[in-house]
Order: structure tokens, then C-alpha cells, then sequence
């Protein structure tokens, strides 16, 4: 393949663009010029039928797609190849991270994971005030969203409950930026309900944090530990993600000619294909791009043996819908108990697929499997096992109707609850549906409110305002600007439908 000089010359003279974005595209139609990672025929085949789906990784993919840092280390060591000495105060602390953070990869350019940052600040901040560190809180906020203003930058606090975590909570709700995309890790054995509270009013406020069910994200690593990195992916602490390479259900259930046929032959035969093409991009990052030769490495910042593979799934609404259609039964994903149960068939026997499956290089020796949120060119394929846009239940029919696919998925899985903006003046409600969620097994409880301007899209953020300058040809200083403006065009993101919290004391659920 060469380079396409059309291409090349929209790029350099684009208006909306700013010169580091003209860079970065330039950089992928470069990486895109060399072939693509040697795989068999019918996985290419898949791959360009859009079966299968890289997720634009690029054809030479000489860094993994998320790298999670224990930034830990560099505090407790310091860098020789950085030429940083260990830090003693809050301030040192904090501008070692915003060194390293420059020099971690992934498959944006920037960094998708700046650490448990609570953890890493609290043992610094003795002597610091509460106002002091709620204002280099928001001066490293301010530094984040400015000099790495990117929607799948990501930050975790919790599970316990701590003065850095809440610092940052009111940080966010009073800036309410795009960058950093924020998760609290919540166990109810540790975190409280005070910290809780604090993040669903944040919710309300200005649709952040992410909230993550701990427990049962713990059990799916080891001793070592987890990050909440991206939208929501879980990933091995130190390690991360080699490639992430996504089956489009819905593309499976049209070759399928029924229920059966598509769990019998269609689905094993793509999967099949799947990790051929997964086994082929994780074989040229490991094998020949010489990733792993780098300081971070070295200096045991990352620890090449934890990095996974992760087997994306999407337009499971669809495919439900279609082969119900194709046996001639009725019923809709997301609201008929049948249909439903299909999906957590098709759910289960994936999962078991992933398990039994050898996947070289990847962590354990195996693949995670992952609802996929999805990106803005897609059509007629909901993001994961999502109910499509538009469509969507009340929040408690809504939760119930998906739990039960969240077991499946260790390297995440999300739904986005849109509520109708009359939740601010009853947070009691919004903190009960995500207790309520958290319990009935939901790995991941995320929210939009309608009437805020700062809104979550598939797991990134985009402000309303952005997107309208954007569709103005004004351009966008945030990276993931124009994706959120696609989606909203293509997708119909901005047609959820905000449900007013009606059930939220309905026996058994939340208490």
C-alpha cells in the first residue's frame, strides 16, 4: 500500500485541525503505507467485510493498544532514564507523574492511564492543607485537559474512602472537563456510602465519575491489581492491552440462517477467525516492533507478561433481534424475557470460547472478552450488549434486563443510563439506582443527565458546546471532539432517551 497524496494534502491543509492533529493523522496514514500484519485469508476476508473490526490500530502496531503504568515505582524510584530523583514532597510527586505521563503510549498517542492517582498523592500530602491540595488538584486538572486534552485519558479512586479522592471529586464536578475520564472503584465494604454519594451527585452534576464494581473486578485479576483505563476496560495493573479486535454479532446473524445455526456453526466459525487475526497483531507487536525493549519496561514501570488480549463483541441487540426474526419469533432485545435470555446465551457461550482458547503472548495465556462501546462510523450495530438508542426502558427494567450479561465480560462492560434532568433535585434517587445496579451485578454504573453540557458518548466525554462548534468548522482543541460529532450524526447518541427514575424502590432492588 503507499501513501495516499490526496489524503496527505487534506490532512495539511485542514483548518479545523491543529498542527499536533495534523501530526498525529499524518503519523497513521504513514504506519498504514506498510502492509498489514501476515494473516490467514479468511480472516482478512472478515476483517474487510467489517465481521471483524481492528478498531483502526494501524497496520504496523509497534506499541500495544493501552499501556496501565504502576506509576507507583517511578514514585518509589525515581528514573534514571528520566534523570528523576524520587519525590519527598506533593508538588515533586505531581510533577513527576506529569513527566511520565508524556512518555506512556497507547494507541492514541496519549496516555489512556494516569494511575490510581489518589494512592500515588495520598502518602505525600501530610502538612497539605485542604484547601492546598484541592488547589493543585485543580491545577493539574487544568494541566491534564490543556496539554493532553484527550477523552479516553483516564484516572481511578477508591475503593477507600480518602481526602485525595474527594479532593478530586469536587475538582471535577466545579470544572467539569473532557479530560480525565474518571472511574471510582466502589466496594461497600470499604469505600462508604459518603464517598458513594459524592459520586452520583458528581453524576448528576456533570455525568462523571464512571462507577465500577470492585469486588467483582478484583476477583477477575490477581494480587497485583486492576486499572479502569479508556472508557472502561479493565486491564492487569503494569500490563494492559496488546490489541483489542472487535466481532460484529450482527454481521454474524446475517450468515446465520437461525438460532441455532448461528450458535452451532456461524459464531465458533468467527470466532475462530477472530483470534487468528488477534494471535496475528499480538505476534507483531511481541515479536518484532521492539516495543518491549523501552525504559519503562526496564525500569518495571510495565511488565511485558501483563498484557492481554481483548475480544471485543458488539451489536448484540441486533443480532438478538435477527434471529428471532429468522425462527419467526417475537419479542425485542431489552425488553422480552426470551429475547433477553438468548443474548445471555450468546453471552455464555463466548465467554466459555475465550476461557478455553491458548492465545500466545497474552496474559494467562489467554484473551478477555469485552462488550465493546462501539466507535462513530458504526451502523446498525448497537455498541456491545447495549439496548439501542432510543428505545431504552425504565432505568430499573433497563438494569435487570442487562445484568446478567456482566459476568461475562472481565475487561469490561458498561451501559449508559440516561436520566431525566428532575434527578438533581432527587439525588436520594440516583444514588439508589447505582447502589441498586451495583448489587444486582452490574460490573460498571454510568449515567448521563439530560441538560448537561458535558456528556459521555460510548465511554469518552464531549461537551455539547464542542460539537457545536465543531459542526461550525470552528475545529476543536480536544482530540475526541470529532469522533463525539460523528457519532452524533451516524449513531444517534444524542437520541437516548433521558427516563425519569420511577422504580427505584421496587422490592428487592437497591435495599
Amino acid at each position: 500500500m503507499s501513501l495516499d497524496l490526496d489524503t496527505i494534502r487534506k490532512i495539511v491543509t485542514d483548518p479545523t485541525l491543529n498542527p499536533s492533529q495534523k501530526a498525529r493523522f499524518l503519523s497513521l496514514e504513514a504506519e498504514n503505507a506498510l502492509p498489514y500484519p501476515e494473516t490467514d485469508p479468511e480472516a482478512a476476508q472478515a476483517l474487510a467485510e467489517g465481521v471483524l473490526c481492528d478498531l483502526v490500530e494501524g497496520h504496523a502496531p509497534y506499541k500495544p493498544r493501552y499501556v496501565l503504568p504502576d506509576f507507583s515505582v517511578l514514585l518509589a524510584n525515581g528514573s534514571d532514564y528520566l534523570e528523576l530523583e524520587p519525590p519527598k514532597t506533593l508538588d515533586e510527586a505531581i510533577n513527576c507523574l506529569m513527566i511520565a505521563w508524556h512518555h506512556t503510549p497507547s494507541v492514541t498517542a496519549m496516555p489512556v492511564f494516569i494511575g490510581h492517582l489518589d494512592r500515588l498523592l495520598l502518602p505525600f500530602c501530610e502538612g497539605v492543607t485542604h484547601d492546598d491540595l484541592v488547589n493543585k488538584i485543580r491545577l493539574l486538572w487544568r494541566y491534564i485537559d490543556r496539554v493532553l486534552p484527550d477523552a479516553f485519558l483516564h484516572t481511578n479512586i477508591g475503593p477507600e474512602d480518602n481526602r485525595v479522592a474527594r479532593a478530586i471529586l469536587q475538582v471535577d464536578a466545579e470544572l467539569k472537563q473532557i479530560a480525565p475520564n474518571l472511574t471510582l472503584l466502589y466496594d461497600p465494604e470499604s469505600t462508604g456510602e459518603t464517598l458513594l454519594r459524592m459520586a452520583t451527585d458528581n453524576i448528576a452534576a456533570c455525568s462523571k465519575p464512571h462507577i465500577a464494581n470492585h469486588p467483582l473486578h478484583a476477583a477477575a485479576f490477581d494480587a497485583r491489581g486492576y486499572g479502569i483505563v479508556s472508557c472502561y476496560n479493565a486491564l492487569p495493573a503494569a500490563g494492559g492491552a496488546g490489541t483489542l479486535v472487535r466481532l460484529n454479532l450482527h454481521e454474524v446473524a446475517r450468515r446465520s440462517e437461525g438460532v441455532e445455526d448461528f450458535l452451532q456453526r456461524a459464531l465458533p466459525h468467527y470466532m475462530e477467525l477472530q483470534f487468528r487475526l488477534i494471535e496475528a497483531r499480538m505476534g507483531w507487536l511481541f515479536e518484532r516492533s521492539g516495543f518491549f525493549e523501552n525504559f519503562i519496561v526496564e525500569e518495571g514501570w510495565i511488565d511485558r507478561d501483563r498484557f492481554t488480549a481483548m475480544f471485543g463483541i458488539y451489536g448484540m441487540a441486533e443480532a438478538v433481534n435477527m434471529l428471532r426474526g429468522k425462527n419467526g419469533l417475537p419479542g425485542q432485545y431489552g425488553f422480552d424475557a426470551e429475547a433477553n435470555a438468548l443474548g445471555y446465551r450468546i453471552s455464555e457461550q463466548m465467554a466459555a470460547k475465550v476461557e478455553a482458547t491458548p492465545v500466545k503472548h497474552a496474559w494467562r495465556g489467554r484473551a478477555l472478552l469485552h462488550s465493546q462501546a462501539g466507535i462513530s462510523s458504526d451502523l446498525e450495530a448497537t455498541p456491545g450488549v447495549r439496548i439501542p438508542y432510543g428505545s431504552e426502558p425504565d432505568p430499573v427494567t433497563h438494569v435487570k434486563a442487562l445484568a446478567p450479561h456482566h459476568r461475562f465480560y472481565p475487561s469490561g462492560i458498561s451501559e449508559i443510563l440516561t436520566l431525566d434532568e428532575t434527578v438533581k433535585a432527587n439525588p436520594q434517587a440516583l444514588f439508589t439506582l447505582a447502589k441498586g445496579a451495583l448489587a444486582s451485578g452490574f460490573r460498571e454504573f454510568t449515567a448521563n443527565v439530560a441538560g448537561n453540557d458535558l456528556v459521555r458518548v460510548t465511554g469518552y466525554m464531549i461537551r455539547l458546546s464542542d460539537v457545536e462548534k465543531y459542526r461550525n468548522k470552528e475545529g476543536s482543541r480536544i482530540n475526541t471532539t470529532g469522533l463525539g460529532a460523528e457519532a452524533a450524526e451516524l449513531t444517534g447518541i444524542l437520541e437516548r432517551k433521558p427516563r425519569v427514575i420511577g422504580h427505584e424502590y421496587a422490592q428487592g432492588y437497591g435495599q
